[in-house]
């Protein structure tokens, strides 16, 4: 390796560890204001807090080394352009892609390092947050409530005064709300203490209440006794209240639990994508087939047979010789002129059909819509999955392309330190990010393909990267204000000619 070589690669190796462990440090003091309120005063040791943040590190790899590789390739090559040695480079016959050489080597082996990272690593260690965190509510289920508070536990609204002993399992003046099936808060319970029992090996806690009272609004069947307000009241010594582990112990987690996307590798989700695709094709023709069989639409009619002059469907035999018997009731018309096949019936069975039908298209459309919903939340994990699989490929590619956005931005602000280069290099990743972040969400409603949604801040940046390093290798600015003045007072220049 030339000697020149071995400069810029220090330099930008120096830019590029400095730069990570800063943009990491910020991005770890943001994770512990996202999740304070998981972490602070739940009883939880020095050593579990660790592990938690420990294993939110490869998550904030994922943000940090694109940002990192931008920043680093701007504050190399400013620095370079700043202090002149680019120029001195480019006297000695050393072009601006030729300084670049080691540096696309190095960065291609860094993509090759963030596929591997975001493929092994990442899964990994969203399974190790996601056992972590019902490893805590098994252990110390006390965790999830809160003094003073109300706090959401599995369908109960859970408050105590104090929580003390051991891992906080006893509990103080404790109030529940409990609700019901239409999430109504109709049921309260208060207690004079409380414990909660629990195991590793269980899913179940228990909560057991002491010396306490029972409250329950029970709301009338009949509509003449909705003007009463009834309700039942007991007093109990012993209460116990058993409550499966929520999968989730916040609403952020709710989506991972739906789809554990991020916890799966490339060969899983690949093989997991034609599952999810074959199933949901199985539903779709099930569902279809049940809606054309309620509505008695479609159907196949055959043609007669002429050795037996029978009708080989059926159904479709059935409806000629309903039709042929209505003939003959109406036998005073030679011809049936009208087009409405309700003319053929009586006034009452017109009546009864027409009931039978709004009921029929009332039922099918709350099949439809309940159907609906249920297929938009199996297409979105879908999404998710294909979304999650571009995205590893996404991650090491973009490494490559923010680095020949950065290296010749670089060039051409002639640069360096914490100060513009800092700016630039923060607003071009928030525009990067904020493309990848509102494509991924309109990816996975289905409003865009996923591939796309994965690709799109990539493909945005790409032509951008192009845009600088042809500008930096012709040694021109960032914009040639310039040309577009000359092109402007040409314009006017041949605006006057035509009046003259």
């Amino acid at each position: 390796m030339r000697i020149l070589d071995q400069y810029i690669l220090k330099q930008f190796l120096y830019n590029f560890f400095s730069s990570f462990l800063i943009l990491m440090f910020i991005f770890i003091f943001q994770t512990i204001w996202l999740f304070i309120d998981d972490l602070a005063g739940k009883g939880l040791d020095i050593i579990i807090i660790g592990k938690f943040l420990f294993y939110l590190l490869p998550n904030l790899t994922e943000k940090v080394l694109p940002l990192t590789v931008l920043l680093s390739s701007i504050l190399t090559f400013g620095s370079f352009a700043e202090n002149y040695e680019f120029a001195a480079m480019k006297a000695s016959g050393i072009s601006l892609q030729r300084a670049m050489l080691p540096l696309i080597i190095f960065v291609i082996f860094l993509g090759g390092v963030a596929f591997y990272f975001a493929n092994n690593v990442i899964p990994a260690s969203e399974q190790k947050i996601y056992n972590l965190r019902r490893n805590i509510a098994k252990v110390k289920p006390a965790a999830v409530i809160v003094e003073g508070v109300f706090s959401d536990f599995e369908g109960l609204n859970i408050k105590v005064e104090q929580k003390f002993g051991e891992n906080d399992k006893y509990l103080r003046d404790v109030i529940i709300h409990q609700k019901d099936r239409l999430e109504k808060n109709t049921t309260v319970i208060k207690a004079n203490t409380g414990e909660l029992v629990s195991s590793e090996g269980s899913d179940i806690i228990q909560l057991v209440l002491k010396e306490g009272h029972y409250y329950e609004e029970i709301i009338p069947k009949s509509g003449s006794n909705k003007g009463n307000y009834p309700f039942a009241r007991s007093n109990f010594e012993t209460y116990t209240i058993n409550m499966k582990i929520p999968d989730n112990t916040q609403d952020l987690e709710e989506e991972r639990n739906v789809s554990t996307d991020k916890m799966k590798n490339i060969s899983r989700l690949v093989k997991d994508i034609d599952s999810l695709k074959e199933n949901n094709l199985k539903v779709v023709d099930a569902f279809a087939r049940n809606i054309n069989t309620r509505m008695g639409a479609f159907i196949p009619l055959e043609e007669k047979d002429s050795t037996k002059n029978k009708m080989k469907n059926p159904v479709a035999d059935s409806l000629l010789r309903a039709s042929l018997g209505r003939k003959k009731i109406r036998s005073q018309k030679d011809t049936i002129s009208s087009q409405n096949i309700l003319d053929w019936y009586e006034e009452f069975q017109v009546i009864q059909i027409l009931g039978t039908a709004k009921n029929s298209v009332s039922n099918i459309l709350n099949s439809v819509v309940g159907k609906k919903e249920e297929l938009e939340r199996r297409y979105k994990i879908y999404n998710l999955h294909i979304l999650s699989l571009h995205k590893k490929y996404a991650l090491a590619l973009s490494c490559i392309i923010l680095f020949f956005v950065g290296a010749p931005l670089g060039a051409i602000i002639r640069k360096g330190g914490l100060g513009l280069p800092m700016v630039i290099a923060i607003v071009l990743f928030l525009t990067y990010y904020f493309i990848g972040v509102f494509a991924g969400n309109y990816s996975k409603e289905g409003n865009i393909h996923p591939i796309f949604g994965a690709w799109m801040a990539s493909l945005i940046m790409l032509p951008l990267g192009v845009y600088l390093t042809k500008r930096a290798t012709a040694d021109r600015g960032l914009m040639d204000f310039g040309y577009f003045i000359d092109k402007i007072k040409a314009v006017f220049r041949i605006r006057k000619k035509s009046k003259a």
